[in-house]
């Protein structure tokens, strides 16, 4: 416990100051999501749910009970393949989206747990920030780059001039990955070599999912880990909330759009 944490509530014992509730409220939003929440999305989270509060009031309180959001901070690094260029930068960093299916991005990140290598290959929309499809493999091969695609096209039938975004990695310069792009009228955008501001959305939630999961346990098994991420994948989706989506999750803010 925090040294002021401590003090405050030796102080306090048996003098209420009306915040009781709140307490409550606040450790049942902080424990629902696992440590996640700060004060600002907890404060969005209150007033989603009827509880009007000022967000310095949440810091106060939060601090009082010795609570913060739990992110461990690491370097880490995207899966790199072969590089060349085979599509302009369409993109060019304006990652703004006007509405579903007008950009798309995508990449690979590797996962190392004790001896073994888990790759991710999520494709996201950048209208919302949410994980349109993902595939999951112990191989980096055209085949997970390829069922994610599949994934994706299966949900989502009108896809005629969306724009999809990645890097110069081979995957993505592969003939039956840019044909399915063609048959289904998606134009291709690539990064420029080496620059992963180009691709930052992707990068960003890379750092998410590793710094709100990957990081914060140590993990028996890839196993252990790819069940923890799928269900991570869902809640980010479903239930973690964005202050630049007026405080709704990827999902509820594309059933407000739509």
């Amino acid at each position: 416990m925090a040294r002021s944490t401590f003090y405050y509530n030796v102080k306090r014992i048996g003098q209420p100051d009306g915040y009781e509730l709140i307490r409550a409220h606040i450790r049942a939003i902080y424990d629902a999501n696992h440590g996640r929440y700060g004060y600002r999305r907890i404060t969005a989270q209150l007033l989603n749910e009827g509880v009007d509060i000022n967000h310095k009031t949440v810091q106060k309180l939060m601090r009082q009970m010795g609570l913060k959001a739990k992110r461990r901070k690491q370097h880490y690094h995207s899966y790199q393949g072969e590089v060349g260029k085979v599509a302009p930068n369409i993109l060019e960093r304006d990652f703004r989206a006007t509405r579903p299916n007008q950009k798309w991005t995508t990449d690979i990140t590797q996962v190392s747990i004790h001896d073994k290598k888990l790759y991710l290959s999520p494709i996201l929309d950048m209208f919302n920030g949410e994980i349109i499809s993902y595939s999951v493999s112990s191989h980096p091969d055209l085949q997970l780059v390829m069922t994610m695609l599949g994934k994706a096209l299966k949900k989502n039938t009108d896809l005629n001039g969306l724009i999809f975004h990645s890097d110069q990695g081979w995957h993505y310069q592969h003939g039956r990955y840019q044909k399915m792009l063609k048959d289904n009228g998606i134009i291709q955008s690539m990064s420029r070599r080496g620059n992963c501001l180009d691709n930052a959305m992707m990068e960003n939630f890379f750092g998410l999912m590793k710094s709100e999961l990957l990081y914060l346990q140590e993990w028996e098994s890839v196993d252990q880990f790819e069940k923890a991420l799928r269900a991570y994948i869902h809640y980010y989706n479903h239930d973690r909330i964005k202050l630049r989506l007026k405080g709704k999750s990827p999902v509820q803010y594309r059933t407000l759009y739509q």
